[in-house]
């Protein structure tokens, strides 16, 4: 009798069979991902120059330059397509091969910020490398996380068949996790925690198991912002006025609900067509407007109908990546494939969720749209991947 608790899975029996008529074959990636990608960048760059043109140039330290992050952001877009294309020609098995060192190196960078980082923003997350400049660990380690968990399901396909699989899966995404948080990434190792078990899950024969864990985890993180908002002091005192806020911007119109708020009137704003690019009035009242909160000026720029194309491309790229994956030709790059989608969805959800203040305000940037130069690259440089992996995709012949 078979068991109704356990499920087959797909991802980690990709290695044990090859269908009949089916083979593995280098040809065109696709084309539709990459179309997509180009167009959300070139949005973000408008969109970038378009929310920070002002405060460019009304602010010294930004040498009251209107085109100051217009010129970085386009620097870094490029930088990125360049990487995009390279990656998409580099087959992915060189992926495979160096998975354990990316992580170790990935780890290496992470510790090394808890010593020898510098805070920007109010959170010690950056270090600084010679001709690169500034950098982001824990852009790269989000994507390591992809490789490492493909690599271990590609490696061990029945390990998750046991709790001892499963806590020891867990134990290399938390490593992760844990190490991004302690430096005030709790929005970062948010999205590392849920690509990480997200793959876990889609790998998984059983079901019901990780739902109960999973639904014991969000459990345990809605505890704690509850603790928070309730008795907490010092840092997590900041978290509970974030909760709060969420509840209620305007018990605190001037702390932390300013943000919020604005967004708010931001999107109420825009419409059915915009105010148009360049004219937004709440860019001027947004702290940072080109960075988390930028989809709020989309909407008040572009209207429904802008912000709507936008989410219709991140669907398209999201669809397009679940093809890839179904179609990918062995457990590593099913694996991969999955979790580059989960890395592009998860943050675009949790960005634009929070905009709506639909869920508590936190920082997360929305994949090739927001400024910063990290987060653009490694979003690219997945993309690329994506792009690989689709060149060896199963084609039927019968």
């Amino acid at each position: 009798m078979t068991d109704s608790r356990v499920r087959p899975s797909y991802f980690s029996n990709r290695a044990a069979t090859k269908p009949k008529g089916q083979v593995r074959e280098i040809g065109s990636f696709d084309y539709t991902i990459l179309l997509v990608v180009s167009f959300l960048v070139l949005i973000g760059v408008i969109m970038v120059f378009s929310a920070s043109h002002m405060i460019a140039a009304n602010r010294q330290v930004f040498g009251n330059d209107p085109y100051y992050f217009l010129r970085r952001n386009g620097v870094f877009a490029a930088i990125g397509f360049t990487v995009m294309m390279a990656a998409s020609f580099v087959s992915y098995e060189y992926l495979r091969k160096w998975a354990r060192v990316m992580y170790v190196v990935s780890l290496g960078l992470l510790a090394f910020v808890l010593i020898g980082g510098f805070a920007a923003g109010g959170h010690q997350r950056w270090i600084e490398i010679p001709i690169i400049g500034q950098f982001q660990p824990s852009e790269l380690a989000r994507a390591t996380v992809v490789f490492i968990m493909a690599y271990g399901v590609e490696k061990f396909p029945n390990a998750l068949s046991t709790w001892g699989g499963f806590f020891r899966a867990c134990g290399v995404v938390g490593i992760v996790v844990v190490l991004i948080y302690i430096p005030g990434g709790f929005s970062t190792a948010l999205i590392a925690a849920s690509i990480g078990f997200g793959m876990i899950f889609i790998a998984s024969p059983f079901f019901w198991r990780y739902v109960l864990v999973g639904g014991g985890l969000a459990g345990a993180i809605a505890g704690y912002l509850w603790y928070q908002l309730t008795f907490g002091g010092g840092a997590g005192a900041f978290r509970g006025a974030r909760v709060s806020a969420w509840i209620d911007p305007f018990s605190d119109p001037l702390g932390v609900g300013f943000q919020t708020i604005q967004s708010l009137y931001a999107i109420a704003s825009g419409g059915l067509l915009g105010l148009g690019i360049g004219n937004s009035r709440q860019a001027s009242f947004i702290p940072e407007p080109h960075n988390d909160i930028i989809f709020a000026i989309i909407v008040e720029e572009l209207g429904l109908i802008g912000a709507g194309l936008i989410l219709v491309l991140f669907g398209v790229l999201i669809w397009r990546g679940v093809i890839v994956a179904l179609n990918a030709p062995d457990t590593f790059s099913s694996m991969a494939a999955i979790g580059i989608v989960l890395a592009f969805a998860v943050p675009t959800i949790i960005n634009i969720a929070v905009v709506t203040n639909s869920i508590p305000n936190t920082g997360v940037n929305l994949p090739f749209i927001s400024y910063g130069g990290t987060s653009l690259m490694v979003s690219m440089a997945l993309a690329g991947v994506l792009l690989n992996i689709s060149r060896y995709a199963k084609r039927d012949y019968t």
